[in-house]
């Protein structure tokens, strides 16, 4: 998914040529989420696990990565943790 500011306006009809293609685009204003153009689903439109990814989405992806706090449980752990001390 690529991000475009608020003046993206003057881009509109390639962002919509973007989501036709099957791409995402997230729109902000300040930095923030506003809006997003993404892709309706038809029986021409490809699937999105078909689709390739794209540097842009890998990006994103690396840029907004949770992070696991040190010294803090994993999901996973703390699920089971949680699980095994109710089977008393």
């Amino acid at each position: 998914m690529s991000t475009h500011t608020v003046e993206a306006t003057d881009q509109l009809s390639d962002l919509i040529d973007r989501a036709q293609r099957g791409d995402e685009v997230l729109i902000t204003r300040h930095g923030e989420p506003v809006a997003r153009i993404s892709p309706v689903a038809t029986e021409t439109s490809p699937d999105p696990a078909e689709r390739p990814v794209s540097a842009e989405a890998v990006d994103w992806l690396v840029a907004n990565r949770v992070r696991q706090h040190p010294g803090r449980e994993d999901a996973g752990s703390l699920l089971s943790r949680l699980r095994d001390e109710g089977e008393h």
